[in-house]
């Protein structure tokens, strides 16, 4: 039942009425079989004591329970991804995904411009050992990004990668990269990374958002474990 939306769930309301109008009208056109006894009419005393007896709250009506670190807060959407950890500016999200009992989860980060506007975020996941790449991450960008000057990930300010866009959806343009242990390493031991992309209204610029480090080394062995567990 948790999974239906809240359109399905009127349709079935919507569909089952006629059922329960049926049921109604079968009980109503049925004769009477048996006598039965009827309730003692109400005295207007009883309904006048009913009526200023208010219904008792609770003591702790309208206060919050609370819910326990790394649960996600009660009636919320099992599948919409919800803040595990903390790791200093890196948030280890996870969520549900239908069909896999696991929960799967990313370090998250916000990344905004010098003015404090959010301009991309990055989702990094670890990968199981066996391939060139011990990591990958998801770098989501806005829209009006110029595809064709790729983007560029640089540490502390070194010489940076260049990575292409794979697709782009509603949300923004997004690429698909891989990280090899060296490159994990470099985000370890740096301070800081740098983003660059290039607006399409003003191909001859370059915007360069700060990717903090702070914290990436607890929530990449966090993650870590977490695919260890599954």
């Amino acid at each position: 039942m948790q999974n239906l939306t809240k359109a399905s769930f009127l349709a079935l309301m919507i569909a089952a009425t006629p059922l329960w109008a049926q049921d109604a009208t079968t009980t109503e056109e049925a004769p009477a079989e048996e006598t039965t006894t009827e309730a003692p009419a109400q005295t207007p005393g009883d309904a006048a004591a009913s009526e200023q007896t208010p219904a008792t709250p609770s003591p702790d009506a309208g206060l919050n329970m609370g819910t326990p670190e790394g649960q996600a807060a009660a009636g919320t959407d099992p599948a919409a991804p919800y803040t595990k950890e903390t790791h200093g500016d890196w948030e280890l999200r996870c969520a549900k995904v239908e069909g896999v009992e696991e929960e799967q989860c990313q370090l998250y980060q916000l990344l905004s411009d010098e003015g404090g506007n959010a301009v991309a975020e990055i989702n990094l996941f670890a990968l199981p050992a066996g391939g060139q790449a011990v990591a990958g991450a998801n770098i989501v960008t806005p829209l009006e990004t110029l595809l064709t000057e790729q983007i560029t990930l640089s540490v502390d300010g070194s010489q940076g990668k260049r990575y292409p866009y794979t697709f782009c959806t509603r949300i923004g343009c997004i690429s698909r990269i891989g990280m090899t242990q060296a490159d994990v390493n470099g985000f370890k031991a740096g301070s800081a990374a740098t983003l660059s992309l290039v607006p399409a209204g003003a191909p001859d610029q370059r915007v360069r958002l700060k990717v903090s480090l702070t914290g990436f080394t607890a929530g990449f062995t966090s993650l870590q474990a977490q695919v260890a567990g599954n």
